[in-house]
């Protein structure tokens, strides 16, 4: 099984957001749920459980789950209901070629994906995450080559949002 790529992945429901945190904590930093919660400092690990598979978390430990996970899919879903875009901040560093593909590969994922939307073939809720992620890393660049010129320094290691 190949390693999942997280850094592409848009949830499409507030539950599939709320696993996916949990489960990229476990792939990326081996933590279990009740590591997760005491990260949080839940006592009760089965409220967490009880949390994830209601999708029903008190908003005010969003954050503190997002941390302890180490990405941030819950705050990005809430953003997209409310149609807003997430774009990470840009630092002004320069991207890799790599960087750049990866850009590419959104953008052609998203015109295939509105392609068999409109031939019948996809249901529009993969279709909207594939254009939302386009959207997302185009933005993400576009701010990026226009604070190119005053490059910032790399606060922001906490999220490890590039796996």
């Amino acid at each position: 099984m190949s390693p999942r790529v997280w850094k592409r992945r848009i949830p499409t429901s507030l539950r599939q957001a709320f696993e996916w945190c949990k489960d990229y904590a476990r792939d990326v930093h081996n933590l279990s749920v009740p590591q997760i919660a005491e990260g949080m400092g839940v006592a009760d690990h089965w409220r967490l459980y009880k949390w994830i598979a209601g999708a029903n978390m008190p908003a005010v430990k969003v954050t503190a789950y997002e941390r302890c996970c180490g990405i941030n899919f819950v705050s990005r879903y809430l953003a997209a209901t409310g149609g807003r875009l997430v774009v990470q901040i840009p630092t002004g560093k320069t991207s890799s070629a790599q960087d750049v593909l990866a850009l590419q590969g959104e953008v052609t994922d998203a015109i295939a994906a509105l392609i068999d939307f409109y031939k019948g073939k996809a249901e529009a809720t993969q279709t909207l995450a594939k254009i939302q992620g386009a959207m997302e890393g185009l933005a993400y660049h576009h701010s990026n080559v226009e604070q190119h010129s005053t490059p910032q320094l790399p606060f922001d290691t906490e999220m490890e949002d590039d796996s």
